[in-house]
């Protein structure tokens, strides 16, 4: 007797799209941030509107595809598709907290698509407020829908990005590894070096060192947007009202 087939993980679909095409006759966006955990750096919003004749092949949660892969689905995903990002800097995230920031992020990379009665899927669990146009939450969404996981790829990416050109600038944190995680590596870096203004002073880890060290950033220094902004033919918003923090 053979023994029973190990069901493989579901990989997402166009379903949700076709669903949402159906009911409301216009395109439909994936709507996914990365950097909502880290200590340091921006959070990164991206929407992504697929043709459903042109999807890359491979797409899924970021989480679950290696650097690389992430790469090449990130031009193969510019290539084909619109695509906005938005980025929201830490004196945001500090001012308004990371929740509200990824919101804001949502609300506005949706906007700065410019395609007219568009709908959207956003991952997770919470709609932003006066979200211009018909909009769902999908819990899990990267690994449910291919808009989705397209768009954790594209804000992946860029983020990636960002923080390792950053690490350059503000050495001896690790950035280019942990993308500014709270890992060992960052959290020596900090002990040896102090805070940075890309730290995120509102974050319970950072506010710890704060109280017991003091405020000791390292330069004034502020990121440009070179820095920031995501190459390809994107549609990209810097939040350069926040940057310097």
């Amino acid at each position: 007797m053979e023994p029973p087939s190990v069901p493989q993980a579901s990989l997402p679909s166009f379903d949700l799209e076709t669903e949402m095409m159906d009911l409301h006759g216009v395109p439909v966006a994936g709507i996914d941030e990365a950097g909502r955990g880290p200590w340091a750096g921006p959070v990164v919003v991206a929407a992504v509107v697929l043709n459903p004749d042109r999807i890359p092949e491979g797409l899924n949660d970021s989480k679950l595809r290696s650097p690389q892969a992430r790469e090449d689905l990130y031009d193969e995903i510019v290539a084909m598709a619109h695509v906005s990002v938005v980025i929201g800097q830490v004196r945001r995230i500090d001012r308004d907290n990371i929740l509200k920031a990824t919101l804001w992020g949502m609300r506005t990379a949706f906007r700065s698509l410019e395609i007219a009665n568009a709908t959207a899927l956003i991952d997770g669990n919470a709609v932003p407020k006066r979200f211009p146009g018909a909009v769902r939450a999908v819990i899990g969404g990267d690994g449910k829908s291919l808009s989705i996981a397209a768009a954790s790829i594209v804000a992946k990416v860029t983020r990636d990005r960002i923080m390792v050109k950053l690490a350059k600038r503000y050495r001896g944190y690790g950035w280019e590894n942990n993308k500014g995680y709270g890992t060992p590596e960052h959290a020596s870096g900090i002990e040896r070096h102090g805070l940075c203004p890309h730290h995120r002073r509102s974050f319970a880890p950072i506010q710890r060192i704060l109280a017991e060290r003091g405020d000791w950033a390292t330069s004034d220094d502020l990121a440009t947007s070179d820095d920031l902004a995501a190459s390809g033919k994107l549609r990209t918003r810097v939040d350069f009202s926040d940057i310097g923090g």
